[in-house]
């Protein structure tokens, strides 16, 4: 049994009575946040740690200290296992919206998300947000935020997706000039780069979250693209030659031309490559796609970093797992350090 099913059973058998016993008051249930479960990527190796029956209790902002009697009451109510596994009574979160959102997010969803603030989120954290699945939502409030996040709004769409055709517009030609010069590893670095910005845009294009890298590949594989694509990939990966990276690498631009073509959103592309000046080097031009897309913003901050800051969000930024966690660090930190990093979106005056 997946961890999902096996949550989903233990609400509506266990949990959902005892609540209903101990107060009639609006709440929130569902199986969202860290967890291979929340995206159904488990299998019998996950269950050795952080995985069981468990989910997350959502109460009214305003009923914080129902909170506390509720977990000492769920703790003398809940079995010791269910369907055969250990129950944790810890493991089932009761807690209020605001404070969820508060300690994953950083941000208080009283106020409306700028598009700066979009760009501050991994997209793991937001990928844990909207997959999972809501048992239990009186007045769909939890139904309304994860509708919300449900993807990024169309200008920060464009934004990210120039930025990530801007970086392989900036590395393609150094992969063929590192293995032109004889330094083959270098070459097959920077193509093993090209091949994670590769699968980010597609990603992207399909509008779809990418997870963290314990389950990039296993998730690119369910994307449509996939099929066409993961031959290819493999070649440049296992290439021992930069000719040979160059024409798996030739074969992908052609497939992301067409992506981006059906997507509509700018003038059709040209899926033949060209010699980068005179040397021969075969490349797309990413940076090229990059700009076409840029000029569909219209956001005057997100115009400012298309001059200024076309450095992407914070997965682009960086792939640091702790700083990728930022937005819940404890006692504040995340609050400051989301602030920090916004500083770099800054435009004009407000810096």
């Amino acid at each position: 049994m997946q961890g999902i099913e096996l949550c989903r059973r233990f609400y509506h058998e266990n949990v959902q009575p005892q609540l209903a016993a101990f107060t009639s008051r609006a709440y929130s249930a569902a199986l969202i946040g860290p967890g291979s479960e929340v995206l159904g990527f488990d299998t019998e190796m996950s269950q050795d740690h952080d995985w069981g029956p468990r989910t997350i209790i959502f109460l009214h902002d305003s009923d914080e200290a129902l909170a506390e009697r509720l977990r000492a009451y769920m703790s003398n109510k809940l079995p010791e296992t269910f369907y055969g596994y250990p129950v944790e009574a810890e493991k089932t979160v009761i807690t209020t919206l605001q404070q969820y959102t508060r300690h994953c997010l950083a941000h208080d969803f009283s106020k409306p998300l700028e598009s700066i603030d979009w760009l501050t989120f991994s997209s793991q954290t937001l990928l844990e947000w909207t997959k999972g699945e809501v048992f239990h939502d009186d007045h769909g409030r939890l139904a309304e935020l994860r509708e919300q996040l449900q993807f990024y709004p169309d200008e920060v769409w464009y934004y990210l997706l120039a930025s990530v055709w801007q970086r392989i517009g900036q590395e393609e030609h150094l992969m063929l000039r590192a293995g032109y010069a004889g330094d083959e590893l270098g070459s097959a670095v920077i193509a093993t780069r090209l091949i994670r910005d590769v699968m980010n845009l597609c990603f992207l294009m399909e509008r779809q979250y990418a997870p963290y890298p314990k389950w990039f590949g296993t998730a690119f594989g369910k994307l449509r693209c996939a099929e066409q694509l993961t031959q290819l990939l493999w070649k440049v990966q296992t290439a021992t030659v930069w000719k040979e990276r160059e024409q798996g690498l030739n074969g992908i631009y052609k497939h992301l031309a067409h992506m981006h073509n059906e997507l509509g959103i700018t003038e059709p592309v040209s899926d033949e490559v060209t010699s980068f000046f005179t040397r021969p080097f075969l490349v797309m031009n990413g940076g090229d796609i990059g700009g076409l897309l840029a000029e569909r913003i219209q956001d005057e901050k997100l115009q400012w970093l298309v001059r200024n800051r076309l450095i992407g969000s914070l997965d682009l930024i960086t792939d640091n797992t702790d700083f990728r966690m930022l937005n819940t660090w404890k006692d504040g930190a995340g609050n400051s350090a989301r602030s920090i990093l916004k500083q770099f979106y800054k435009f004009g005056d407000e810096r």
